[in-house]
């Protein structure tokens, strides 16, 4: 199964180019706030994506899907929206949630520690591929002008616990990319910043794109990043 992943677009994605895949996947930040017709105009690109199965999660600057989430789930209805919850695609547990550390007043936002803490306790430890808006501490989360990792402290730890073939999201812009994180076990987890805009909302990266597969019933999925 071939998975596309797409975070912080903030509209961009209206003009950029996408690969072809199965599964089209959107770690938040679409809009640049959450406004009725950036919500619109994100359904009608979505909607023309001819992957076969399309599931985002709301990031920060969404903020009608924290502020009116039934108006936004109408407003954007051409794909599955993950709201700490699951799917399954294709035999693969799929998990989505927009939490990240608090920084200022944007949405789904909590303080660091125990605010967090209750939401990645509901992560269900046979996920395969996990997808927050914000990064793990120490994993893609650098901040050059803060000279900061601002990631999550209680996420890192939350993965660590169930160890996930893939987690993907965005959030920090300036550290797009992969990471392949090896655990004791010798499994691994890819880490996928997918975000495609910089600082100044210009889409100057690619979307990354990774093959998945499960060898044999009940092992982990196997992964290969294809681009990106």
């Amino acid at each position: 199964m071939r998975i596309v992943f797409l975070s912080d677009t903030h509209g961009a994605e209206l003009r950029h180019p996408v690969p072809d895949g199965d599964v089209l996947i959107h770690c938040g930040d679409f809009s640049k706030l959450g406004k009725e017709k950036e919500l619109i105009a994100f359904n009608e690109w979505f909607s023309s994506c001819p992957h076969r199965h399309k599931i985002f999660i709301a990031g920060n600057h969404d903020m009608m899907f924290e502020k009116n989430p039934e108006k936004a789930r109408r407003l954007v209805s051409a794909g599955i929206y993950l709201l700490d919850e699951a799917v399954e695609i294709e035999g693969y547990k799929i998990y989505g949630s927009p939490w990240t550390p608090e920084f200022y007043s944007w949405a789904f936002m909590r303080q660091r520690g125990a605010e967090l803490k209750v939401y990645w306790d509901k992560i269900p430890l046979d996920t395969d591929i996990l997808l927050t808006h914000g990064p793990a501490v120490g994993v893609l989360d650098y901040v050059p002008q803060s000279n900061k990792y601002v990631g999550c402290e209680e996420l890192k730890l939350k993965i660590a616990d169930f160890r996930p073939s893939i987690h993907a999201f965005g959030h920090i812009h300036e550290s797009y990319g992969y990471k392949v994180m090896k655990w004791n076990d010798e499994r691994q987890t890819i880490a996928i910043n997918a975000s495609i805009c910089d600082l100044k909302h210009q889409a100057v990266n690619t979307a990354i794109v990774v093959d998945i597969e499960r060898m044999q019933a009940g092992a982990r999925p196997l992964t290969k990043i294809i681009t990106g």
